[in-house]
């Protein structure tokens, strides 16, 4: 999608997450308008964002003012101000957003969010925690998990692979797990096919159950 078909995005509260999701929107090409109440963080993205604010984002008619309703997709970065949250999210639901994004910082948190009217909600430490404790054993270079022990993960190609066409190797059957392709050290990315044969050095994108994907790296069966 070309940078002028991407909707333009409204996010309120400029902590890390928050400005951290409003720079790579602006990266895709969106328009962005980005909201605090901190007059020091609104100066920090002054000149890396569309349009920065200070301003107070849990108030509807200030949403309103801001034109809240023109933005395809809202979201509330708000983290350690609970009630700031809650109530953003709240008067964005009262505007009529149909795409509200909310950070949330505990499952109770998540849960009211989810009542007052946001449509998405995130947990930006939690996911970091798990994809970290799956990084620290050295078993896979890369983790992102579904939250529903489902996962997607770059991970060095095991030794009992290497040297067979995946169609012999037999992941599918043996592990459940699916490579999706490889990834050579000097070449392109390669989509994975029961011919594509494994060699030192490479690196799988492996797909499955979280569990299937930890037995393959170590292949156990």
């Amino acid at each position: 999608m070309s940078a002028d078909k991407r909707k333009p995005a409204m996010v309120i509260g400029l902590g890390r997450f928050g400005g951290a999701v409003a720079t790579t929107l602006e990266r895709m090409g969106h328009e962005v308008l980005a909201v605090d109440t901190d007059p020091d963080r609104v100066q920090h993205y002054a000149g890396r964002l569309t349009k920065t604010v200070e301003a107070d984002g849990s108030e509807n008619g200030c949403l309103r003012r801001l034109g809240a309703t023109d933005f395809g997709s809202v979201i509330v970065g708000i983290g350690s101000d609970v009630e700031a949250s809650v109530l953003t999210v709240l008067a964005l639901s009262d505007l009529g957003i149909n795409n509200i994004w909310a950070k949330a910082t505990s499952e109770s948190h998540g849960r009211i969010l989810e009542r007052v009217g946001a449509h998405h909600v995130v947990f930006p430490e939690e996911r970091m925690g798990h994809r970290v404790a799956y990084l620290v054993n050295e078993r896979l270079l890369d983790f992102i998990s579904f939250g529903d022990e489902f996962a997607i993960a770059r991970l060095k190609a095991p030794e009992f692979i290497i040297g067979l066409p995946l169609v012999t190797s037999q992941c599918r059957k043996k592990f459940d797990v699916t490579v999706v392709g490889v990834k050579r050290e000097g070449e392109d990315f390669i989509h994975a096919t029961g011919d594509t044969l494994i060699m030192p050095g490479d690196e799988l994108v492996v797909s499955g159950r979280t569990d299937r994907i930890e037995d393959f790296a170590v292949g156990k069966g």
